[in-house]
């Protein structure tokens, strides 16, 4: 599992973003797939989600994810629920201790939120739909209302699919600048007529600091490319395998 400096000095707050390495899934999914959207034997996912819950410490059941619609719905997370009433949303704030908030992704962009001195952690589900629509800032908005101030949150984005591996057409560049006209720096042209590269990572990083954030850090990882420690969405279209592997950040109180 990889951490972050930004979220990882004060040991009331546990957090993660975990490979694909360490789990008991086979094929595709092989090995820590923590999905179960996925076509993946169910109680395979189960046993990986209750490694990655071991690993932050916690019971299996303490770790609770959403039915991630690619929106920007953020719920307040008071107690875990059962999978079977996961709520439709991307975000989810909490400040009671001892439940872990996960967010599944294969190159989306996982963000991980710390205030430590409020005592309130927040997730967020961050594809680019996600991202130009606004998850971040509701999922910060939702941490202020728990009692968070924005000057003090720091944030962790963690590994998704890098700019070098994700290439758009046209009409995405387009959507991005008549919603966003700030966005066009994170633009390259690729190798393609009428096509680019986008920076994801930065993209978020750049929404997250303009809020003036105490700490904004990213990894330098690449799910796209990097096959041996990510699943990616993308690269299981290119080869046509038909499903993918989800991979599993999460962030919690100590108790």
């Amino acid at each position: 599992m990889i951490t972050l400096e930004a979220l990882g000095s004060d040991p009331a707050v546990r957090h993660a973003f975990f490979t694909r390495e360490g789990g008991v899934s086979g094929g595709i999914y092989a090995s820590l797939n923590c999905g179960f959207g996925s076509n993946d034997e169910p109680g395979a996912v189960a046993e990986n989600r209750a490694i990655a819950a071991a690993r932050l410490g916690l019971a299996p059941e303490r770790l609770v994810s959403c039915h991630q619609v690619h929106g920007t719905t953020v719920v307040t997370v008071e107690r875990p629920w059962r999978r079977d009433d996961n709520p439709r949303a991307d975000g989810m704030v909490t400040r009671v201790p001892g439940i872990a908030l996960g967010v599944l992704a294969a190159d989306c962009a996982p963000v991980l939120l710390v205030d430590r001195a409020a005592r309130v952690v927040g997730a967020a589900h961050a594809g680019w739909r996600g991202a130009l629509a606004g998850i971040v800032e509701a999922t910060i908005a939702a941490m202020v209302a728990q009692g968070a101030q924005v000057e003090r949150i720091r944030a962790g984005i963690g590994p998704c699919i890098a700019q070098q591996s994700y290439e758009v057409g046209a009409e995405f560049a387009a959507a991005f600048a008549a919603g966003d006209a700030r966005s066009g720096g994170f633009f390259r042209p690729a190798l393609r007529p009428r096509h680019f590269l986008f920076d994801l990572p930065g993209y978020l990083a750049h929404r997250l600091a303009r809020l003036g954030l105490a700490v904004v850090e990213r990894t330098e990882h690449d799910t796209a490319a990097e096959e041996g420690l990510f699943f990616s969405y993308r690269r299981a279209c290119r080869r046509g395998e038909g499903d993918y592997g989800r991979l599993l950040a999460a962030i919690t109180l100590a108790a």
